[in-house]
C-alpha cells in the first residue's frame, strides 16, 4: 500500500461522522460515524445518536431526539416532540404529526409526545398520528395510518391500523 493511499484511510477513521455539504445541519448534537446526506434539515437542539443514517431530503426540528442505529429514509419529518429510540427503521415517507387540530398561524406551546421505541420498523408512507406509542420491536405496515398505541411485538396494518399478528420473540 502507498504512503498516499494509508494517509488517505487514517485520514476517513479520523472522521466521527458525515455530514453532506448539500445539507443545513445546524446542530452539534450528533454521534460518532452518523452521516446525514443531502438536502437534509437538522435544527440546532436537535439530538441524534450513533452510526445513525438519516436519508436526503429529511427534516428534524429541535425537540427531537434519536437513538443509536437508527435509519431514517428519504422524505421523513420529525416534528417537535417526537423521540426515537435506537435500531429503529422509518422508511421512505413515512408521516409524522404533532398536532391533532393544526390551524394556520396558531402555535402550540407544547405538542403530545410520539415514541418510537427499540427495535420497532416503521413501513414506507405510514402515517403516525401525535402521541402515539409504537412499541419495541414492533412493525408497522406500510401505509397504515396508526391512531392508537402499537404494543410491543405487534404487526400492524391497514386504515386505521389494527394488529394482524406478532412478531417472534428469539
Amino acid at each position: 500500500m502507498s504512503e498516499t493511499t494509508t494517509n488517505s484511510l487514517l485520514r476517513c477513521k479520523a472522521v466521527s461522522k458525515f455530514i453532506h455539504p448539500l445539507s443545513d445541519v445546524q446542530s452539534q448534537n450528533i454521534g460518532d460515524d452518523t452521516k446525514v446526506w443531502q438536502f437534509c434539515v437538522v435544527l440546532p437542539k436537535a439530538v441524534i445518536g450513533r452510526e445513525c443514517n438519516i436519508c436526503a431530503h429529511t427534516f428534524i426540528e429541535n425537540d427531537v431526539i434519536i437513538g443509536d442505529r437508527v435509519t431514517i429514509k428519504s422524505g421523513v419529518y420529525l416534528w417537535d416532540n417526537i423521540h426515537i429510540e435506537s435500531d429503529v427503521f422509518i422508511g421512505p415517507n413515512a408521516t409524522f404529526t404533532n398536532d391533532k387540530y393544526p390551524r394556520s398561524k396558531q402555535f402550540r406551546t407544547q405538542y403530545p409526545k410520539t415514541k418510537v421505541m427499540n427495535g420497532a420498523s416503521i413501513g414506507a408512507n405510514a402515517t403516525i398520528l401525535p402521541g402515539i406509542t409504537i412499541g419495541c420491536f414492533a412493525l408497522v405496515g406500510a401505509g397504515a395510518v396508526v391512531t392508537k398505541n402499537v404494543p410491543d411485538y405487534a404487526v400492524v396494518q391497514g386504515n386505521p391500523a389494527k394488529v394482524v399478528k406478532s412478531v417472534e420473540r428469539d
